[in-house]
């Protein structure tokens, strides 16, 4: 850690020492170093980049954030699907980007990883109103650019958080709503004063859940100080959050849902997931010269927290306790209250040389991130506890990862109309465990990993505004723990690859933008759940030969005139799995294999749809129609209806008014209304088949979302 920080010193030095020695420099009006789009520069994608992405910005951001987590303010981009344990869109939410889950979204903030190093996820509720300090992001789908972190096998957001304002501010927002929903955020900066400016931000956001009991309160915090010179940037930002939700992830068992649709498996009274994570980030960009531009990046992240949990019955063999004899009865059970902890650090640095002259605009960059993180669960209360230490610690595991990047792309003038791209990324991953896991479970492994992920592309300008596409892109992906945890021994599980094809055709012409994308993503060694179980009864990932994903997805918005707007997208994809062998269990535990071809992917609906109209009726009036269609998801693999989530089609109403009182920069109230016609859905779930007089039968369980509900923001800007 010392050794990044000297580093980052050394080349802040640097940077300085040359800012001072190239002030003689004239100003250039589109230099990108002055900005701080620098930041994430070499993570994103342009209007020449032969790839599928959307850009969001600010204002969209804050028309829709009421204080849910972010994947419901993305809610309405292409081939993208929203979940919600607590069926609010607070507490435990999730995105799908062409059906591919959180653990294949590349998420940056910044351009520095926000995966969870060791299972690839993100959890949104760790950083809650992180939207409110976003100044915009970019959603690539398929593989897209070079970034930073696990590959991107479905796609990548990248998120840039609020940059320098000139002017000092004062913001205080407030949201209220159903379920108990408050959300109350309190912002302000200093300007620019003598080169430095401050940032500040600090949000409570509370909900009841739509789901009983499934309760969530949420705090977070938003800093940043920089320097601001002629040629150099240095910027600190710290962010951060702390969760407790009460826990809503059991689903709701099919056959309640017509009774009790609200209904929460969890009945003790501290059921609870409570987290803390704290985000460090130190930024430098340097204009070098006209035409080079240098950034680095220090990063360090802190997470601790854990989740309590009521288990009935335990046997004390599998927590390592003696069995206690009371008269002359051996007790070999008992009920037990246990916390399952996760601490862990995650650090390291990104950096990027980016230059750009006439026919060539590339960039060379890299990072180096390295994670440690200890895993174990305590028994803080036993109905039978003589022989229990108090908080005993029954298992203990420590990960370490190292991942390690360089890349090199380039967008290049081939001919007046004819613009190359090279992307070529180098990646290794070293990733190592050791110790038990909850049910007595061994953890030792040890993995290295070489990927080369390579990158090309054409586009082709047909005229001004209007162009063609097409690219081939590799990337490559490591297992995640659970992977590794619960595989069988000698069998570990191999990494998975993706071939990405993109074509498309883009025109933006006035009030007129419209994007066709194709893409065929070709799979190598998947891991998908089939059923299959380990010696401890844990479920597996096993690696299938062949799947794909193949699609269209048709982007467009018009503005039809000084009060209508429209924006819409539908995505139509096929997804499938060409063969594996589904397993199922009876009770005595015997095997049953199920030989399935050309199945569709779990939770990859082969429709999604998304449309926002807007009418201004008014100067600074505004009334939003927002639309979701998303077609049927099968809980697992097989393409059997009687375990799928049958389709759903959704409306909200959106009303905003803003205007500007004497002494205020702004002052606005906006009402949303969400699902409006009031339709009983869900949107994610699980299965749980099995196999019984010879016959297979499943036990589903399903995530309702909720019915007809509003949300009230005031927005006082000063």
């Amino acid at each position: 850690m010392s050794k990044l920080f000297l580093l980052a010193l050394s080349l802040a030095l640097a940077l300085h020492t040359a800012a001072q020695q190239n002030d003689s420099l004239p100003p250039r009006d589109s230099v990108r170093q002055l900005k701080e789009e620098v930041v994430v520069y070499a993570t994103r994608a342009n209007e020449n980049s032969p790839t599928a992405f959307s850009n969001i910005s600010k204002t969209v951001i804050q028309k829709q954030n009421f204080g849910q987590d972010l994947p419901f303010v993305l809610n309405w981009t292409p081939s993208l699907v929203t979940t919600s344990d607590a069926g609010a869109g607070i507490g435990y939410t999730g995105v799908r980007i062409r059906g591919s889950d959180a653990t294949r979204i590349n998420v940056t903030i910044n351009g520095i990883v926000l995966n969870d190093a060791e299972e690839q996820g993100v959890y949104w509720v760790d950083v809650p109103d992180i939207a409110t300090s976003t100044q915009n992001i970019q959603i690539q789908r398929g593989v897209g650019t070079s970034t930073n972190g696990a590959g991107a096998f479905g796609a990548s957001i990248n998120l840039q958080t609020n940059t320098r304002k000139d002017a000092p501010y004062a913001d205080i927002i407030n949201s209220f709503g159903s379920f108990g929903t408050h959300r109350h955020t309190v912002g302000w900066g200093t300007g620019l004063n003598n080169k430095f400016a401050f940032d500040g931000r600090m949000s409570l956001i509370g909900s009841d859940g739509y789901i009983d009991r499934a309760t969530s309160a949420l705090k977070s915090y938003y800093l940043s100080g920089g320097y601001y010179g002629n040629k150099t940037m240095i910027k600190a930002i710290v962010f951060g959050g702390k969760e407790i939700t009460y826990q809503s992830w059991y689903g709701v068992p099919q056959d309640t849902l017509a009774t009790h649709r609200t209904y929460n498996y969890y009945t003790y009274k501290n059921q609870i997931d409570n987290y803390a994570q704290d985000h460090y980030q130190l930024h430098f960009s340097h204009q070098v010269n006209h035409q080079l531009n240098a950034n680095a990046a220090l990063h360090y992240t802190y997470g601790r927290g854990y989740y309590e949990e009521y288990q009935p019955a335990q046997a004390l063999a599998n927590y390592g306790i003696a069995t206690p004899v009371i008269g002359n009865k051996t007790i070999d059970t008992t009920d037990l209250v246990r916390q399952l902890w996760l601490d862990n650090r995650f650090y390291g640095m990104t950096w990027s040389l980016n230059y750009e002259k006439e026919k060539w605009n590339s960039t060379l960059g890299g990072a180096y991130n390295r994670y440690d993180g200890d895993h174990y669960g305590e028994v803080v209360w036993a109905q039978v506890a003589v022989t229990i230490p108090p908080f005993y610690r029954y298992y203990f595991n420590n990960g370490k990862k190292e991942d390690f990047n360089i890349f090199f792309k380039n967008n290049f003038q081939l001919h007046e109309k004819w613009l190359g791209f090279v992307d070529l990324q180098y990646r290794r991953v070293d990733y190592k465990a050791q110790g038990t896991e909850d049910g007595r479970v061994n953890v030792n492994f040890n993995v290295q990993y070489n990927f080369f992920n390579p990158k090309i592309g054409l586009t082709y300008s047909i005229a001004e505004g209007q162009q063609l596409y097409a690219s081939y892109c590799v990337g490559n992906r490591e297992p995640v723990r659970s992977d590794f945890v619960q595989a069988q021994p000698n069998q570990q599980p191999q990494h998975e690859t993706l071939h990405d094809v993109e074509t498309g055709w883009r025109i933006r012409k006035g009030n007129f933008a419209f994007t066709v994308n194709g893409y065929f993503m070709s799979y190598l060694n998947q891991l998908v759940l089939t059923g299959k179980l380990n010696n401890v009864g844990a479920p597996i990932r096993t690696n299938v030969a062949d799947s794909y994903r193949a699609g269209i997805e048709l982007d467009g918005g018009i503005k039809l005139s000084n009060h209508f707007t429209w924006n819409a997208n539908l995505t139509l994809s096929q997804n499938r799995i060409k063969n594996f062998t589904e397993v199922l269990y009876d009770a005595a535990n015997n095997e049953t294999d199920i030989q399935h071809h050309n199945a569709n992917i779990a939770f990859s609906p082969s429709v999604i749809g998304g449309s926002v109209f807007i009418y201004r009726p008014f100067k600074n009036a505004e009334i939003g129609l927002l639309t979701k269609y998303v077609g049927l998801q099968y809980l697992d693999n097989t393409s059997n209806h009687s375990r799928s989530i049958d389709p759903y089609f959704i409306n909200d109403w959106r009303l905003s008014y803003v205007f500007k009182p004497i002494g205020m920069r702004e002052f606005s109230v906006s009402f949303l209304l969400n699902n409006f016609m009031n339709v009983k859905y869900a949107s994610n779930g699980n299965t749980y088949p099995y196999i019984s007089a010879g016959q297979a039968f499943s036990s589903n369980y399903y995530y309702p979302q909720a019915t007809r509900n509003y949300l009230l923001m005031v927005t006082m800007r000063f």
